[in-house]
């Protein structure tokens, strides 16, 4: 029977992917919670090769062993909405100066994109927490 390891510790960063490096912030994040850092960021550049310099979330797993484990996470809802609508960033003042817009059906492909990391039960539902994302960042939805 296979020996179950046990979990020391859980946590969530952000970072590039496919183009990570031990430098800070990341390497001192990985090292203070047990990881080796090298090894993290071999794998997970491997494993983000395709989403190249976009920044994702990832959930490390550590184990009493040292070893470790990740899921990688979708990028962060303003990353997906400032790519879709190529701004470079969102609005200082959301309810006075507006960036850009966005359309439903942009909204739509980005909530079907997202979804598996959002606490939603639908599309729809997705799309309006990605709506409320939008806003906030001073860009209009439009249909």
């Amino acid at each position: 029977m296979a020996k179950v390891k046990e979990i020391v510790k859980k946590f969530k960063m952000q970072a590039p992917g496919g183009t990570a490096t031990p430098a800070p912030p990341i390497g001192p994040v990985l090292g203070a919670n047990g990881v080796n850092p090298g090894q993290f960021i071999t794998r997970f550049n491997a494993a983000t090769a395709a989403l190249k310099g976009k920044v994702v979330g990832v959930e490390v797993t550590v184990f009493t062993d040292r070893s470790f484990d990740f899921v990688i996470k979708t990028p962060p809802a303003s990353v997906m909405i400032k790519d879709a609508i190529n701004i470079e960033k969102g609005s200082g003042e959301p309810n006075k100066n507006k960036v850009g817009k966005i359309t439903s059906a942009q909204l739509r492909k980005l909530a079907e994109t997202k979804i598996p990391d959002l606490n939603s039960a639908s599309i729809e539902a997705a799309m309006k927490v990605l709506a409320g994302t939008a806003r906030s960042m001073g860009v209009d939805v439009v249909e």
